[in-house]
């Protein structure tokens, strides 16, 4: 039964995709109009169902704060829909490019064409988010869309499939199923573009699987993402808004401060504060519904044994209970926790932590962080605290990163005018906004030659006519 099921979703799969495919070839681009009717479903769905979708989450996570996901998910899912409906006429128009003086009067253009079928692999950790997002950028630029959400929010993933099927014709936006075999099956099949959402390690999996069809990708990945505390910073202000990134839905985000890099006499002081701040945010009830779950058994197993090898080669923890408490465990609820002591030779300074574990280690020097993080994977944010501009501008000049928050963190990620996306091993591509209609958008170079322009005619035989133009060729060029 089990493998006949499989079969049906399998088939199911490549009717969708051939579907789309197929009217994506044969029918004109979405005009503007039903672009924008589009985003209209799209932006009544979600709010329509936003409860819905927010008690799917916390059953999933077991809990999730739903504030958590009104902040972080929807309110950021509905802002983007708004200014992309608000800008997509000027994005879908032919924009004017220079014509170089050898080939006027003619005139270049760069008109914006939709790719064709777009799929979307998203993660469990902010699963509207980054399953509708992506999908805005898709739907404003032309395509049809597919999605596969993560098998780790199934109750979430059905209410989205059941919704999209409601809104949306199958030829425009559909959600597949979350079975191990569909989800190897949907990142080998020959989309016009596929993005990804989730670790460095899938990502070159599904990577792998679209580069057999040549199919371009967009990765949004991982990895471990850096704080630098200047001399200058005022440390109660950089405690508390670190505490609150590292913690929002506990750790389980992509860009959320991975460890702190603070000057070595302050760095006891500021561990204080920090887990000071965790406290007051957060207090040490596991039942306190602020706080959020682990998505699974296996993630709080992971970050057990993150924390007992850290415990064994020598770090200190002070956290708000101890993981082992039963009440924290029945929840699924890990404590906030602060490492110091912590070195390089740990798996916490190996590994993408993924839950409320923030290593804090010193230096002396401020080129130490520089050198340090340069020695590393690329991260996918960078946070620096202080006052001092010429520090500030040394760690931009002299650190890659897919972006940066200066004094605050996780807030890069809300900006819509601004490409979100990795470098290296923390991904590839970016999205939001323009960005991302650009990502979705095949931008078409064509230039229209003027009858008045003979520059062009270099045809044999050649003689002296094409060797006076090829001179003034040479000189123009």
């Amino acid at each position: 039964m089990d493998q006949a099921l499989h079969s049906a979703g399998r088939r199911a799969l490549d009717d969708d995709f051939h579907r789309m495919w197929a009217t994506a070839r044969q029918t004109p681009p979405p005009p503007l109009e039903t672009r924008l009717d589009r985003l209209a479903r799209l932006r009544a769905l979600i709010r329509d169902h936003e409860a819905g979708f927010s008690a799917a989450i916390s059953a999933d996570f077991g809990h999730r704060c739903p504030v958590e996901t009104q902040i972080a998910e929807t309110l950021s899912v509905l802002g983007e829909i708004k200014h992309t409906a608000r800008h997509l006429k000027a994005w879908m128009a032919p924009r004017r490019i220079a014509t170089q003086l050898q080939f006027l009067p003619g005139r270049n253009r760069l008109i914006p064409q939709p790719l064709g079928v777009v799929g979307i692999i998203a993660p469990w950790n902010y699963p509207l988010q980054l399953t509708l997002a992506p999908a805005v950028a898709a739907l404003a630029a032309g395509n049809a869309a597919m999605i596969k959400p993560s098998e780790l929010t199934p109750r979430f993933a059905a209410l989205l499939q059941e919704t999209v099927a409601a809104k949306f014709a199958p030829d425009e936006m559909v959600v597949t199923g979350i079975e191990d075999d569909i989800a190897e099956a949907f990142a080998a099949l020959p989309f016009d573009h596929l993005m990804f959402t989730g670790s460095t390690r899938v990502g070159r999996i599904v990577a792998a699987a679209a580069g057999r069809n040549l199919t371009p990708v967009t990765l949004e990945l991982g990895g471990k993402s850096p704080v630098i505390i200047d001399a200058s910073a005022d440390l109660d202000q950089a405690a508390a808004r670190i505490a609150y990134a590292k913690l929002l839905n506990a750790g389980q985000t992509c860009i959320a401060p991975d460890y702190v890099l603070v000057p070595n006499v302050s760095l006891q002081a500021f561990a204080d504060k920090l887990r000071d701040a965790m406290r007051r945010m957060f207090g040490a009830d596991p039942g306190n519904q602020d706080y959020s779950s682990i998505i699974a058994e296996r993630h709080y197993a992971r970050l057990e044994g993150l924390l007992a090898d850290a415990r064994a080669l020598g770090a200190s923890v002070v956290q708000s209970a101890s993981p082992d408490d039963a009440a924290w465990k029945a929840l699924r609820k890990f404590p906030p926790t602060v490492l110091t002591g912590v070195s390089s030779e740990m798996k916490i300074m190996q590994e993408e932590i993924f839950g409320p574990l923030l290593p804090i280690l010193g230096y002396d020097d401020a080129s130490e962080p520089i050198a340090f993080i340069n020695a590393r994977d690329r991260p996918l944010a960078l946070y620096w605290f202080g006052t001092d501009d010429a520090a500030r501008d040394e760690v931009l000049a002299r650190t890659v990163s897919g972006g940066v928050t200066v004094n605050d963190c996780l807030v890069h990620f809300a900006q819509v005018n601004q490409p979100m996306g990795g470098v290296g091993a923390s991904g590839s591509g970016a999205y939001h906004g323009e960005w991302g209609f650009n990502t979705f958008s095949k931008l078409k170079p064509v230039f229209y030659r003027s009858p008045y322009n003979r520059f062009a005619d270099l045809y044999p035989p050649y003689g002296g006519t094409v060797a006076r133009l090829a001179k003034l060729l040479r000189w123009l060029s």
